[in-house]
This record gives structure tokens, C-alpha cells and sequence, in this order.
């Protein structure tokens, strides 16, 4: 059983993906907002892809915008890339847990309110692996 699990670790880490990346969870902002925001970014060098957020009047280019420095940061410092040399390989956005709350109608009844919550990851890549 032990040599499984040995193979099964030395594979998996293999297959890691040592790309650098970052993640935010738990923003409070629906994933279907977040998503329109993201879609513009998608292949898009670094650099291009601020220049985007800082001209977008959306709600999510705030944290997409912190979220996209940080990965630039991650790969400069863990990896000792360039930042003129990177570019978004992937970029997604998942439902997070859902705040429900419930608003109050006439004859006692109430309806309920979901707040929802988004978890944001974005992986880099360099633009000269990728051509």
C-alpha cells in the first residue's frame, strides 16, 4: 500500500503545474459580474491586461486588478520571470458559498436573498513558451 501511495505522490507531482498564479477567495461579488470583467483579460500580456482594468468601470476590476499584480509579483519573486514577458494563460472565476438572507414581504411572508461570493484564480504564463 505504501509504494501506491509513493508512485501516486511522484506522479502527481509531475503533473503539478508550475506555472505561477494566484487565487482570491471568498470576494463578495457575484461570479456572473466577475466573469463579463474576465473575459476581456484572456490572453492578454500583463501589462495590456491593467491597462484594461484600469479603463473598466466594473466592480470586479478591483480585485482582478489586485489578484493579476499579485500573480506578476509571485512570478517575479518565486520564479524570476520578466514582467514585460508574461501574459494571462488562464483566468476563471467559481461560485463561492452563498450568504442567504431573507427580506420580508406582506402577510408574513419573506423571500429570500443570495448573496453571492466568487473565488478568482489567474495563471500566468510567458508569452515566448507559449508561441
Amino acid at each position: 500500500m505504501a509504494t501506491r501511495m509513493n508512485e501516486k505522490k511522484i506522479r502527481n507531482k509531475e503533473m503539478r503545474d508550475t506555472r505561477p498564479r494566484a487565487e482570491a477567495r471568498y470576494i463578495r461579488i457575484s461570479p456572473f459580474k466577475v466573469r463579463v470583467v474576465l473575459n476581456l483579460l484572456r490572453g492578454k500580456s500583463v501589462n495590456e491586461a491593467l491597462a484594461i482594468l484600469e479603463s473598466t468601470p466594473k466592480a470586479a476590476s478591483e480585485p482582478v486588478t489586485k489578484l493579476i499584480r499579485s500573480a506578476t509579483a509571485n512570478a517575479e519573486h518565486n520564479q524570476g520571470l520578466s514582467r514585460a514577458d508574461l501574459r494571462v494563460a488562464e483566468i476563471y472565476a467559481g461560485a463561492g458559498p452563498i450568504l442567504k438572507r431573507m427580506q420580508p414581504q406582506s402577510k408574513g411572508r419573506g423571500h429570500r436573498i443570495n448573496k453571492r461570493t466568487s473565488h478568482i484564480t489567474v495563471i500566468l504564463d510567458t508569452a515566448k513558451e507559449s508561441n
